[in-house]
């Protein structure tokens, strides 16, 4: 039995994990902010054992609210961290400091906060799987104007490798995933011009799609994956190759 906590489980990359690793027996901690009958329906009508917690992550006290009441449930074996807010191309001249600083609590302090919380418990249990959503910008040359992005997401990545290191004597891989643009509603405030861009300028003539990134990360949640760890996956049909 695993017990998945899944932080941005509303995203569409959220629902299709959820979708893909579920198992019989199986329960899940879903974290959320706003919108959640389209997610606790899926679930319902899935017969998923799931709590559901409607958190603001750009609010330190509401993210330290929700990891206590974390304590109260299981001990997650699999934490997957996918919130981010959403991406502002702006030049850097208008840098808005304030919502970096938000951002930063939603893709990376609350992955302190909760990992802080949940991964001395994995490595006494012996085992944990850890996967953070990074993006492909961290790879390569970014496009202009995603200073405050790339910034958040390179301190994400760093983060996995720290605790790759720490506890990989423990049982518990911490992994990354970086993918070129995906197709979802993340892209709302995003110039569709940039979108069609992005995938005329791809080797595949498109953009990434839930289905081509989600199998991924479902192999690096399963025990086949034990051995890896600290990875930062590119997952961008070679968009850019290492």
């Amino acid at each position: 039995m695993s017990v998945y906590l899944i932080t941005g489980a509303t995203s569409d990359v959220g629902f299709e994990l959820i979708r893909t690793v579920a198992k019989e027996g199986d329960k899940f901690l879903l974290q959320g902010f706003g919108d959640s009958n389209a997610l606790e329906n899926f679930c319902i009508e899935n017969k998923l054992e799931y709590s559901y917690f409607d958190v603001n992550l750009t609010d330190s006290r509401a993210t330290d609210d929700f990891i206590s009441q974390l304590k109260d449930c299981e001990t997650p074996t699999h934490f997957v961290h996918l919130p981010a807010l959403r991406v502002i191309n702006t030049k850097f001249k208008n840098f808005d400091e304030e919502r970096f600083m938000l951002d930063m609590n939603v893709q990376v302090m609350s992955a302190v906060k909760i990992c802080k919380a949940i991964l001395p418990k994995m490595a006494k249990a012996k085992f944990g799987r850890v996967l953070f959503m990074a993006t492909s910008y961290v790879l390569a040359n970014p496009p202009k104007n995603t200073g405050a992005y790339i910034m958040a997401k390179n301190a994400l990545v760093g983060l996995m490798k720290s605790l790759a290191c720490d506890y990989a004597a423990n049982g518990i891989t911490v992994n990354s995933i970086s993918p070129s643009m995906i197709e979802t509603k993340f892209l709302a405030e995003t110039s569709h011009l940039i979108v069609e861009a992005a995938a005329n300028e791809h080797p595949m003539k498109r953009n990434a799609q839930v289905g081509d990134v989600v199998p991924a990360m479902a192999f690096l949640l399963s025990e086949e994956a034990r051995f890896i760890t600290g990875v930062n996956l590119p997952i961008t049909g070679g968009s850019i190759i290492e």
